[in-house]
């Protein structure tokens, strides 16, 4: 279940110190994934057992700010991830979930019961046809706009993230994104980084410019105001 960690992390929690817990399953394959050895070959990854993973929180209990729920897709194991939540915070940790918008339910459940702080979503594409090809897989565009109302009518702390895959997003893309999230909370464009991506042939394309970059953020910004650009995917 979950496979791999990051003891200390400054970069996957904005302005938090945090421990990165990874699990092993995903119902998207995107051609452009960065975990897809895991995913793909989990029984290359020894897995971590809870008692482990706490008595590592609690050695830490002074250093980090939070954790941060990743995969893979983490709320396809439930209750499990509710329950890993519940303990995290008992132990006094906030929680960060990374999630890809396709379980609603379960994103529903641990924003009302509040075990979860901050919700980081993707938003791969707009909500049609193309967003399958972006997830490599058939997707119900209509849980990720479930996922979407959620956050955006919801209490909690949230981004929707994006990463910029040339081929995949261009000015009339965000375009459309931008009117499925309109007037969200904040909405992040992500530099795409080649070298690890699932497909051979995503791992030889050019990162976008600086110039291409600044055109998404100005048309993005016509429809979230608070929107901005991280260099990393």
């Amino acid at each position: 279940m979950i496979r791999a960690l990051i003891e200390t992390s400054l970069i996957d929690w904005d302005g938090k110190l945090s421990t990165v817990l990874f699990f092993d399953k995903c119902n998207f394959m995107c051609p452009f994934c960065q975990n897809w050895d895991l995913i793909k070959n989990p029984e290359k990854f020894p897995a971590i057992q809870w008692p482990e993973i706490e008595a590592l929180l609690v050695s830490k209990d002074k250093w980090i700010d939070g954790v941060v729920l990743t995969g893979g897709e983490p709320l396809m194991y439930e209750p499990e991830v509710s329950a890993i939540a519940r303990r995290i915070k008992e132990l006094g940790f906030a929680v960060k979930i990374d999630t890809n918008g396709a379980y609603p339910d379960t994103l529903s459940a641990l924003t009302t019961l509040k075990l979860v702080d901050y919700v980081a979503m993707d938003l791969k594409a707009p909500l049609d046809e193309r967003y399958s090809v972006a997830a490599g897989r058939k997707v119900d565009t209509e849980r990720i706009k479930r996922s979407i109302d959620i956050l955006i009518e919801g209490n909690i702390d949230y981004e929707f993230r994006t990463t910029c895959v040339p081929g995949i997003i261009k000015e009339n893309t965000i375009a459309d994104m931008g009117v499925a999230i309109k007037n969200a909370k904040r909405w992040v464009l992500q530099q795409y980084v080649p070298e690890n991506a699932y497909l051979e042939e995503y791992r030889n394309l050019e990162q976008l410019t600086e110039s291409e970059s600044n055109k998404l953020l100005v048309i993005a910004a016509k429809y979230v105001q608070n929107v901005r650009w991280r260099g990393r995917a």
